[in-house]
């Protein structure tokens, strides 16, 4: 009995290969996958009463790729196969697929929903590709964004369908298409509505049916023309290869594997082909960044997705309205992205003209979709339909969830509290947008604090996929599920941390600014310190960010700790920085035009050479390396300080966290994937120099000094239990 991939052949000899797995919600692709589909692949060929196939999904979801479960089970013991042994595991999928599209039968897919990764590559070795008009169809081989290829034929049949110029946006940059584009392209042949899928499919295999595929066929050409040797093509991949390394930095291998198998791959005959590409995708396999990257953003993201630490038990609460105080930009884009997900959403403000600025947020941003066809007024008017600026609170009184995104100011947010106890049911939760107001203080300003949660959201809403939610000391089970369950609501991908000051993401990459803003402090080139992070594969330098963040935001920030502290306050190399610069010169930034850059009226920027007469440059500046060393190391041992003092629940929400939320560089796959990557023995040594050299902040905490001591990890086998996991 089949589980996986059931077999039905009807009269005219057409089967029917239905991907429908009965032990799963999702159609993903696993060893009992593999199995199966083997052996359907086998009957196809050798089956004389069989004339053709059409394969389809029973799923909405027509392949959801690789099952985490499994894959983080054999993420590290696949480091104990002989090499031999991989390689011929990594190319299985691949041979599997020639075999079908060779067998001599044809076979025709019928796409009815998403088809990324795999899901593409088993359409792609398809004689014939038709897909559903169902709204949301996405296809696409995004393995490069974890580190990886398209291992079942994708850098291979790719540009023998539509040249190798073309099929550089679809490897290279693992772009998700529609089927409009993807037709347009030459990667399916039709699109038919949904009710027609199969019927077309058949007609395909009764009417055409032709079971070689083009690159199989004598005389075969790439399209174009245009081989790998062809002088335009020959040109086009080397300055590629350098563009592409000035980008990265040679910090991703994946991006390079794929220019190669670009190259290689069409100059040969393509079984040959496709083992040159399971060279390469064993290649990477081996290479700790795809282990990495393959952890943090597929597993460990998807775990999150997943509400992982969703508590059991909790009804799932289905968000119909929500309130959001506060209709600033932060306030007005929760807003715009709830309504634009279907959810009602009250927005209020201290006076209508705020609150009516807020709803004009989503209106412009629908404008701009409108005039490039991305939406229409239709759709746009029923978002906008289901925003309601207001300043009465009473409006608040069936809502679910309120989300409060004012000023960081304690007292203000201590009197909404207070106002919104008074309208809002007894178990409606509050979630303050703070990105690090203690949550647990915060509560302390109303009624409920059980219902009481941080929500710390990023800016742009509408783009940016993290929420960072946090726990205060009297948090209720139900208020985590509930915040979780909006988080879901609104995809984005949330990690869950314990109060404590910074949380983790706010106080993580402040560790990277404060340690680079003492760079300059010491007489290290700016120029050099803003390259040295580019390098390292930071998006954005340390004080370009201070510039757009604000320096008279730190400046306000560094005052009140100074207050808070009383006599104990002790000034950093940093505090004093930004007390000279937004204090007494006024150089706030991006905002008023001047900060660490002077800023033209175009938006181009220089940096202000007044730097280097407050701060004399050093006459032997450091090298790269060493800049680049102390910028991730102040993270690292920041991020082991979070886990020791228990605000980090479990490491993945720190790497995903740090590289979805702020930008540490995703190849590394976060600190505590970078630490494990190491080695702890070699990172506590690392931060013992440093320390000597910098100042204790780089002392690493005793609870990185035990893991290094007793041979314990992060991940894997020996993984160490989170500090937090007690509380």
């Amino acid at each position: 009995m089949t589980e996986v991939i059931h077999i039905s052949v009807d009269a005219e000899g057409i089967a029917t290969l239905l991907f429908d797995r009965s032990d799963s919600a999702m159609n993903t692709m696993d060893m009992k996958f593999m199995d199966e589909m083997g052996a359907a692949v086998e009957r196809l060929a050798t089956d004389d009463a069989i004339k053709g196939a059409i394969f389809t999904s029973g799923k909405p979801v027509f392949a959801a790729g690789a099952d985490l479960k499994q894959m983080e089970a054999t993420l590290d013991q696949a480091d104990e196969l002989p090499l031999a042994e991989r390689l011929a595991r990594n190319a299985s999928l691949s041979k599997l697929l020639r075999r079908m599209e060779t067998c001599g039968k044809p076979v025709a897919c019928a796409i009815n929903g998403t088809a990324l990764g795999g899901g593409t590559e088993i359409a792609l070795a398809c004689h014939y590709r038709v897909v559903s008009d169902a709204k949301g169809i996405q296809l696409g081989l995004p393995e490069v964004q974890v580190g990886l290829l398209p291992g079942g034929g994708g850098t291979q049949r790719v540009p023998r369908l539509i040249g190798i110029q073309a099929a550089m946006a679809v490897v290279l940059e693992g772009q998700a298409l529609s089927p409009e584009k993807a037709l347009k392209m030459g990667l399916i042949h039709k699109i038919v509505p949904a009710d027609q899928l199969l019927s077309e499919a058949r007609r395909w295999l009764v009417e055409e049916g032709d079971a070689v595929q083009p690159w199989d066929k004598k005389g075969y050409k790439v399209p174009g023309g245009a081989g790998p040797s062809s002088p335009a093509v020959a040109q086009m991949l080397v300055v590629s290869n350098a563009m592409l390394q000035a980008k990265t930095f040679h910090n991703l291998p994946a991006p390079k594997a794929i220019l190669s198998c670009l190259y290689e791959g069409p100059q040969l005959p393509m079984d040959k082909a496709l083992a040159v590409e399971s060279k390469y995708f064993t290649q990477l396999q081996l290479d700790p960044v795809s282990r990495n990257m393959i952890r943090t953003l597929f597993i460990n993201k998807g775990k999150a997705d997943k509400l992982m630490h969703r508590p059991e038990g909790v009804p799932k609460t289905s968000f119909r309205k929500i309130g959001v105080i506060g209709a600033g930009l932060m306030g007005a884009g929760i807003a715009y992205h709830c309504a634009r997900l279907g959810i009602e959403t009250v927005l209020i403000d201290r006076d209508q003209a705020a609150a009516d600025k807020g709803k004009a947020y989503a209106s412009k941003r629908l404008e701009r979709d409108i005039s490039k066809g991305r939406s229409t007024q239709d759709k746009a008017d029923a978002i906008l339909a289901r925003i309601h600026p207001g300043t009465d609170y009473a409006a608040l009184a069936d809502v679910e969830l309120v989300v409060e995104a004012v000023f960081e100011d304690r007292a203000l947010k201590a009197e909404i509290t207070r106002k919104l106890d008074a309208v809002l049911a007894p178990n409606a939760v509050i979630a303050s947008n703070t990105s690090a107001l203690p949550i647990s203080e915060l509560a302390e300003a109303g009624a409920h604090p059980e219902n009481f949660i941080g929500m710390h959201f990023f800016s742009p809403v509408e783009r940016m996929p993290l929420v960072e939610i946090v726990r205060g000391r009297k948090t209720s089970p139900a208020t985590l599920a509930r915040a979780l369950d909006l988080a879901q609501a609104m995809k984005k991908t949330p990690i869950v941390v314990n109060d404590g000051p910074g949380f983790f993401t706010s106080r993580f990459i402040g560790a990277y600014i404060n340690e680079s803003l003492a760079m300059v402090t010491e007489g290290i080139n700016p120029a050099l310190i803003e390259n040295a992070a580019k390098m390292a594969g930071i998006p954005i330098g340390p004080l370009t960010v201070s510039d757009e963040i604000g320096l008279d935001t730190a400046y306000h920030a560094s005052q009140q700790r100074k207050k808070d502290e009383g006599a104990a306050f002790k000034p950093t190399p940093t505090f004093l920085l930004v007390e000279k610069l937004a204090g007494e010169l006024g150089r706030h930034g991006r905002k008023n035009g001047k900060g660490f850059f002077d800023y033209a009226a175009d938006g181009s920027k220089t940096l202000w050479p007044g730097l280097a007469e407050l701060f004399p440059p050093l006459a032997e500046q450091p090298n790269v390396d060493e800049i680049k060393t102390r910028m991730l190391y102040a993270q690292l041992v920041d991020a082991a300080k979070a886990m020791a003092e228990g605000v980090l629940i479990d490491p993945a929400d720190g790497d995903v966290g740090s590289i979805l939320g702020v930008g540490f560089p995703a190849y590394l796959g976060g600190p505590f994937s970078m630490m494990d990557t190491i080695g702890l023995g070699a990172v506590v040594a690392e931060c013992e120099r440093l320390a000597a050299c910098y100042g204790t902040h780089y002392a690493a905490p005793q609870l990185l000094r035990d893991m290094a001591a007793q041979g314990q990890t992060f991940y894997g086998a020996n993984r160490v239990t989170p500090p937090a996991a007690a509380r």
